[in-house]
């Protein structure tokens, strides 16, 4: 490190020029002259060994360069999206209904504000741009965009594409949902409205209503999976726009069968006749095995046959009745949770408030306290007692 002062005139003006020279940690040569803002040969020497340190804490011309090379290189969401897809959401063998939801979440929202934005440069105002652009959707969907968003971003730390997340993402708080459910009267009546209409539109409300059978896992139940003997219905796969795969939460579950499932299933084991295409229990009339349209034309006839409140024929309603009858009837939250194959045991909680038996029984302890010592008596002393 070399500093030289010099001073230099200009008629009546007097100055001082630092010429400071040094290498780089990294071996590149620095030489730089800068006029001193100052009057005096010692102070310009102060000032130039100051401005030398001030240098050296900098990075190298190279460096930045080197840097500056770096940046041009960090993908954009557009162009990240599709290693993020086939090397992390598929490679993980995501559920295929997991996978087309970001597909739709990436084309529909992310992609079209942030396609061309380099990852390291979604900053917070971006997320906040989302949640400005999607104000009159549900938080929940809100929620999943961003949710997304922020997996990519840690995906792309991950694997060294960015160094940290260039953002704060927050989600939003999401109230507990009103539910709809089948009164007991009105799930009474569809049950008698399906067996009006035939067998298969029995099975399927009592699949849902009775099992709380998901339509994926609707669709994909096989015949090897319904045990007469032990009266149970083993559920191991779920279909999906026909791929099977696990059902949701990635693991299966067994459910008794109420006397009137299993009844029915009898039944409809009976009725089949000749073999069909497939070893499924639910078929359409061709004998392929049902689609989604199949399930929701179904119940949506048995609906308008028993004059229900709801018609969409949307089948979750079935399995909101199966979680809401169980807390209803006072079954242990854990049991619910089990039967229904909810991951997260906040999920089932959603259905406990109409559990009476849970709130009678917390009452009751309150009626338990009279007569009892429950902190041992409190002794009055006297003053001056030890």
């Amino acid at each position: 490190m070399t500093i030289k002062i010099r001073e230099w005139k200009k008629g009546k003006h007097v100055g001082f020029e630092v010429d400071i020279r040094f290498t780089y940690p990294d071996g590149t040569l620095f030489r730089r002259r800068i006029k001193a803002p100052v009057e005096t040969r010692s102070a310009a020497k102060r000032w130039g060994e100051a401005k030398e340190r001030e240098l050296l804490m900098r990075p190298s011309p190279v460096v930045l360069q080197r840097q500056q090379e770096q940046r041009k290189e960090v993908p954009t969401l557009d162009e990240f999206k599709t290693r993020y897809m086939e090397s992390y959401a598929k490679a993980n063998r995501e559920k295929a209904s997991s996978i087309h939801g970001k597909e739709q979440i990436f084309k529909n929202h992310l992609l079209p504000r942030l396609g061309k934005t380099r990852l390291q440069e979604i900053g917070d105002e971006d997320i906040q741009a989302i949640k400005g652009a999607l104000a009159h959707r549900k938080p929940k969907t809100v929620n999943n965009v961003l949710t997304v968003l922020g997996n990519a971003l840690r995906v792309a730390v991950k694997w060294k594409v960015i160094p940290v997340m260039p953002c704060t993402i927050e989600l939003l708080k999401v109230s507990n949902l009103k539910l709809t459910f089948y009164e007991f009267e009105e799930y009474a009546r569809l049950v008698d409205a399906a067996e009006r209409i035939d067998t298969r539109s029995l099975v399927v409300v009592l699949l849902g209503g009775d099992a709380g059978l998901r339509r994926g896992e609707m669709a994909a139940l096989r015949w090897c999976h319904v045990d007469f003997v032990r009266r149970q219905l083993r559920i191991e796969e779920a279909a999906w726009r026909g791929t099977v795969d696990t059902p949701k939460g990635g693991r299966g579950r067994v459910v008794p069968m109420t006397a009137a499932r299993a009844t029915t299933l009898r039944r409809y084991h009976r009725e089949r006749g000749e073999p069909v295409q497939t070893d499924r229990v639910l078929y359409d009339d061709g004998g392929r095995p049902v689609r989604d349209q199949n399930l929701r034309d179904y119940h949506k006839a048995v609906q308008q046959r028993a004059h229900a409140p709801y018609r969409t024929g949307a089948l979750h309603i079935l399995r909101h009745t199966f979680c809401s009858h169980l807390a209803m009837r006072g079954a242990p939250v854990k049991a619910i949770q089990e039967l229904a194959g909810h991951t997260e045991l906040t999920t089932t909680l959603r259905y406990m408030h109409l559990s009476p038996a849970a709130r009678e029984s917390a009452i009751k302890l309150l009626e338990a306290r009279v007569g009892a010592r429950i902190f041992g008596d409190i002794v009055e002393r006297a003053a001056g007692e030890a």
